[in-house]
């Protein structure tokens, strides 16, 4: 039961958490009257609701940086104050802030700024919690503030940390929020992207030599002098740069086998992408960022660009994100974010094999964010005013060690008194709900559960959830059960400083708050508390979290790695079960269990549920949970989609092929890609791309015409192979039919007997024919032919007989496909001449006509006489 939940302590809108010390005081006896018996019986049964216990607390720094002046706008940023008072953009926070604590061994490191305005020095602590001692290093690099303005500080610039468990490196990526060579007047050239790290096996070095000189220093062409510690890209090689620009928010993970990977947001706000890169301890290189999903969608054929606001955390032994979507749909219900959104990958370090909620595969890089979309928090207020939906704060989500996923959200009304004006809803009343969304393990929904007093964050250990945070400016810690929405208070401090904010650690049991106490002025004191949870005395762990082993092994090796928290115990049994039978107990170390056991003998393909239980000498018992899972061990390979269509001439095609094998020990050695048989290019590394840049930009170009086969060809470690088909379809470009006039006389006479029109037509595309030409004579239709000769003469009776003047002809051809072209000529007829009649003799003619023809009529008189006098002699 969640105590703050009662009737008696929440409205009807089940908002107002309970804060005053009266309240406090009665929630403490009716938590005992209505919850006891419910508490009691959770104490017995899980050791989750063991005691909560504040191991160390101590003080880190006198002087942590903080920004204690003005909160500026892009309205008055030419007015910030340059005295001691610190303006800033954003927040006030920027150390204790972010990715800032991790462990290693016995060693807790902390990064932080040092105040106060003038210093702001990046600075790197590590304490030592067997003797209680800390070392500082200084760095030479200071925060550079907004836009490079030293004078505004920038909260979103925080410093990520990492330790390589491998190999005892150092890694730190700081101050930069979506910087370029070219951006806010270049002012960050070669300076863009800040990477420091050390060198092998400085995490552990003695105190005395824990210094800066076990940090690498920046020798390339671009660097900035003899301190510097800052490297432009984390591959080593400045032809990458571009890889490490317009990058912010830096944090990192350790995967299960060791294996450091940072993910950084790339781009802005409303179009945006998660992006990651991993950290081979062999080589001490990182490679290239890899996105989750691609920004500039809109490009790639969504509706819209979006951002990203959320995670991406490693937990349970996979990489996951959860994020809300910031949307450059401007008009909208929603100011700013929307949604919930989650995805998980299969891949051990996120190269492919994601699935949403669902287990459904989705598209990788991401585009269309709705095939990871898990519900609408917008939807639980009735506002639908654009802009009127505010999903801004308190978003956070987690992943419990057995897979109960968990979000938290606020929605509420947007209080913008321009918006309310413009979009019509100041008059609306205000709506503010919290919202815990959660999916227990094996469900296929997710539970949307309203009634939950609402945190800006959750955590997870072990099975358990945790809320934990500060009220009344001292930590708290609120638990539930995986899977379920009933939080109980089970930390809450009531003494000592006094905080503005803190940044939470957690790992094998124990919390680690990095802490800002309250105060005035920009350098704050820094406190670091470690919590145990008290989930048990002993931790008990596979020496691998899942097992894939391929059909057909002739090997297994399942090792569990059980841990005494509490010096006063020891282990005395641990037990193996596959699917809920005993394998055996084993009374002493080591805990591996082999194929000579009969019951992990043989297995077929499928999953198997390993269950180890550790056993100590108090008899309290541990378990965790494994999967083993047999496969076949045959490589996968896949294209995004079965088919890829494009039109002739098209100048750009970017193709990303996924590959992995199922078998966690092998790795995936090339990836082959053929067109046609032919092959373009081999790949032997993640991410398997071609056409991607500018280097290989036309090595899928000016394929011709018609279906091509696309074949990828994987090959794994061991020799294996696979292939997967696409189908590649470029489409004829859309070309009308031409059609023109090859013979037609300009002009025929009246009463012509004789007129030849021909058309000559014809369709630029294979594909097509003519189907048919038509002829129009001022309008009217002529004839319509099927086929060549395109002819036409006056024995059509619509062209016998042209009435004297110009006639408009118009030829039409339609090609197989109903496409139609036309070409126009004009044929005029024009007047017969009129006949001329002799004129007389004596006429206006002239004398010499009229005797010259006397005399030729008088000579044919005489020569018929003749002839008739010829006759009848005979």
């Amino acid at each position: 039961m969640n105590y703050y939940s009662h009737p008696y302590f929440l409205s009807k809108t089940r908002l107002h958490k309970v804060n005053s010390t009266m309240q406090k005081s009665v929630i403490r006896c009716l938590k005992t009257i209505l919850c006891g018996a419910l508490v009691f019986s959770n104490l017995v049964s899980s050791k989750a609701f063991a005691d909560v216990v504040l191991e160390t607390n101590v003080r880190i720094a006198d002087n942590g940086l903080y920004f204690d002046g003005q909160d500026l706008d892009y309205s008055n940023l030419n007015q910030a104050n340059t005295g001691d008072v610190y303006d800033f953009f954003f927040g006030r926070s920027i150390s204790a802030h972010g990715d800032a604590v991790k462990t290693y061994q016995h060693y807790i490191f902390m990064t932080w700024y040092r105040g106060g305005k003038e210093d702001r020095h990046v600075m790197l602590t590590r304490y030592n919690r067997l003797t209680g001692e800390q070392v500082d290093i200084e760095f030479p690099h200071r925060h550079t503030g907004f836009r490079g303005d030293p004078n505004i500080g920038e909260s979103h610039n925080t410093i990520g940390l990492a330790v390589s468990p491998i190999n005892g490196t150092i890694h730190m990526v700081y101050d930069m929020h979506a910087y370029d060579d070219n951006n806010h007047g270049s002012v960050f050239r070669d300076d863009f992207f800040r990477y420091s790290y050390s060198i092998a096996g400085a995490a552990d070095v003695p105190d005395s030599d824990f210094t800066l000189d076990l940090f690498v220093k920046d020798t390339s062409s671009i660097s900035q002098g003899d301190d510097d510690y800052k490297h432009l890209v984390m591959t080593g090689d400045l032809s990458d740069r571009d890889n490490f620009a317009r990058l912010t928010y830096p944090k990192f993970f350790t995967t299960d086998d060791g294996t450091l990977l940072l993910y950084m947001r790339l781009g802005g706000n409303n179009n945006g992408a998660y992006v990651y890169n991993r950290y081979d301890a062999s080589t001490e290189k990182w490679s290239t960022f890899t996105p989750f999903n691609h920004n500039n969608q809109q490009s790639r054929g969504n509706p819209y660009n979006w951002g990203l606001y959320g995670n991406i955390k490693y937990l349970n032994g996979k990489l996951r994100i959860g994020f809300q979507q910031r949307s450059s749909d401007n008009n909208d219900k929603f100011k700013y974010q929307n949604g919930v959104y989650y995805a998980y990958s299969n891949h051990p370090e996120g190269f492919g094999d994601w699935f949403n909620h669902r287990d459904e595969p989705i598209t990788w890089p991401l585009v269309n964010s709705d095939e990871v979309k898990v519900f609408e928090p917008g939807d639980y207020i009735t506002h639908e005013q654009p802009n009127s939906v505010y999903i801004v704060k308190d978003f956070d989500w987690t992943v419990t060690a057995r897979g109960d996923i968990h979000t938290i959200s606020l929605v509420q009304t947007n209080t913008s008194s321009a918006d309310a004006q413009e979009f019509g809803f100041a008059d609306v009343p205000r709506e503010k709900l919290y919202i815990h969304a959660y999916k227990p393990a094996g469900a296929d929904e997710f539970v949307i559960d309203t009634d939950f007093v609402g945190a800006s964050a959750i955590y997870t250990s072990g099975d358990n959830i945790y809320i934990i945070g500060l009220e009344d400016g001292r930590p708290y810690i609120e638990m539930a059960q995986g899977g379920t929405n009933s939080f109980s208070r089970v930390y809450e401090a009531t003494n000592g400083p006094l905080f503005t904010h803190g940044t939470i650690y957690i790992k094998h049991g124990k919390v680690y708050y990095y802490l800002m106490e309250r105060g005035s002025g920009n350098a704050l004191p820094l406190h670091l508390q470690v919590f145990d949870l008290g989930i048990s005395g002993v931790e008990l762990a596979f020496e691998q979290a899942e097992m894939t082993l391929p059909l057909g092994y002739n090997a297994l090796s399942i090792s569990t790695i059980p841990s005494i928290l509490e010096s006063s115990r020891t282990i005395e049994s641990v037990s193996l079960y596959i699917d809920d039978v005993l394998v055996s107990r084993l009374d002493s170390a080591p805990f591996t269990w082999t194929n000579a056991e009969a019951q992990l003998e043989n297995l077929t393909v499928g999953n198997y549920q390993l269950r180890a239980v550790a056993t100590d000498s108090t008899n309290e018992t541990t378990e965790v949970s494994s999967t083993l899972t047999i496969v076949d061990p045959t490589p996968s390979v896949s294209f995004p989609q079965d088919t890829f269509s494009f039109t002739e001439g098209y100048t750009s095609f970017s193709l990303n092929v996924s590959a992995s094998t199922p078998i966690g020990t092998r790795t995936i050695d090339t990836v082959e890609l053929y067109v046609n048989d032919n092959l373009i290019r081999s790949e032997s590394a993640a991410p398997y791309q071609w056409g991607h840049n500018a280097e290989f930009n036309d090595e899928l170009l000016n394929l011709p015409v018609g279906t091509h086969e696309l074949r990828a060809v994987v090959r794994d470690s061991e020799g294996l192979t696979n292939e997967a088909i696409a189908t590649l379809v470029i489409a004829e470009a859309i070309v009308a039919p031409t059609v023109t006039f090859s013979q037609v006389p300009s002009s025929i006479q009246e009463g012509y007997t004789s007129l030849n029109i021909q058309v000559d037509a014809d369709s630029p595309m294979n594909s097509r024919t003519i189907a048919n030409v038509r002829l129009t004579v001022n309008g009217t239709l002529v004839s319509e032919l099927s086929s060549g000769p395109y002819q036409w003469t006056a024995a059509m009776s619509a062209l016998s007989a042209l009435s004297v003047g110009t006639h408009q002809l118009r030829a039409i051809a339609t090609d197989s496909a109903g496409l139609t072209s036309a070409a126009s000529a004009q044929l005029t007829v024009t007047a017969r001449p009129t006949t001329t009649t002799p004129t007389p003799s004596g006429s206006s003619g002239g004398g010499s006509g009229g005797a010259s023809s006397i005399a030729v009529l008088a000579f044919l008189l005489f020569c018929i006489g003749l002839r008739t006098r010829r006759t009848n002699m005979k």
